[in-house]
């Protein structure tokens, strides 16, 4: 008995360093692209991937620009229809969690999500789309990495080049170029509206851009000049 204590603990342990091991490597990530752009993060190997099963030559469209070459009508449009707290909270909006778990209990069905840029961002960096209580905790945690870590210019910075804006296309000027031939910079109101309405599910509305989405991207654009940008 003792000896088989003594591998339980021994196993423990070692997954303890494994997990603290692993955290190390998200933070050291974290911490690099302060400063760097990601060249590839999570979501665009899955999707990478997901296209080379097709297409083995596939390649994504995703160009990064810095923040001042970003047009300040997507940045205020994807802030009205993603997180309009965003310069405020430290990574959750708490109210906006209570008010998605009320709609989604409501429903029957998860309807709304709730997440904040902060927390977006953490899970297209380096988690899955796949939904469970274990990758919520991860992205809890690599949102408090990168809250503590960036300011809210950078995370908005990063979000909106690494973010996926329909089957391929990765980031502002990469959906600029392919939903209006036009650069990231150049975007007027009324398109970044509709690109910031996109951003739940892009590669659905990249194929059906209906009169629902088309009024709520009327609705962003009328509550853009209210949004505050970093």
């Amino acid at each position: 008995m003792k000896k088989a204590g003594h591998w339980v603990r021994r196993i423990l342990l070692g997954l303890v360093l494994l997990v603290l091991v692993y955290h190390l490597w998200l933070l050291g990530h974290v911490l690099w692209w302060k400063w760097m752009p990601p060249g590839e993060t999570s979501f665009m190997d899955i999707r990478l991937s997901e296209l080379r099963e097709k297409d083995p030559k596939a390649e994504l469209r995703y160009t990064w620009v810095a923040y001042e070459r970003i047009s300040p009508h997507l940045k205020r449009a994807v802030i009205a229809a993603e997180d309009d707290k965003f310069v405020d909270h430290e990574g959750f909006d708490w109210e906006g969690i209570q008010k998605a778990i009320e709609k989604n209990q409501k429903k029957g069905k998860p309807v709304r999500g709730g997440s904040t840029i902060s927390q977006q961002l953490a899970k297209n960096l380096f988690l899955t789309p796949a939904r469970s209580y274990v990758r919520k905790a991860e992205e809890a945690i690599i949102t408090l990495m990168i809250e503590a870590l960036w300011d809210k210019r950078r995370i908005l910075e990063v979000y909106l080049n690494v973010v996926e804006w329909g089957n391929g296309v990765f980031g502002a000027e990469a959906a600029a170029r392919r939903y209006y031939n036009t650069s990231a910079a150049q975007l007027g109101p009324g398109q970044a509206a509709r690109l910031a309405v996109m951003l739940p599910n892009p590669r659905r509305y990249e194929k059906s851009f209906g009169p629902r989405l088309a009024a709520h991207a009327a609705r962003i654009e009328s509550r853009m000049r209210y949004s505050e940008i970093p």
